[in-house]
């Protein structure tokens, strides 16, 4: 019989911990950039910072579910 093979814990965990460095920094570059806009071309009725910061969480926070259905179903697969 074959023995499974197992995954290393770490790189379980590497893959996690990019995920949310990936949220962070883009998170953070939107708030730069809005910021930035916000100086350059202000608005009375449009808030550059605050929207394109929440459009970069909530597209993170698709993307982090999307990757960890992901990783789910890759894992279902090898069982």
């Amino acid at each position: 019989m074959e023995t499974p093979k197992k995954e290393n814990k770490s790189s379980v965990w590497l893959k996690f911990s990019s995920l949310g460095l990936q949220m962070g920094l883009s998170i953070y570059i939107a708030s730069l950039l809005g910021t930035w806009l916000d100086k350059n071309y202000p608005s009375d009725i449009f808030a550059y910072n605050k929207v394109l910061t929440l459009f970069a969480v909530f597209g993170s926070m698709y993307s982090v579910i999307r990757q960890a259905i992901n990783m789910s179903k890759e894992d279902d697969k090898k069982e």
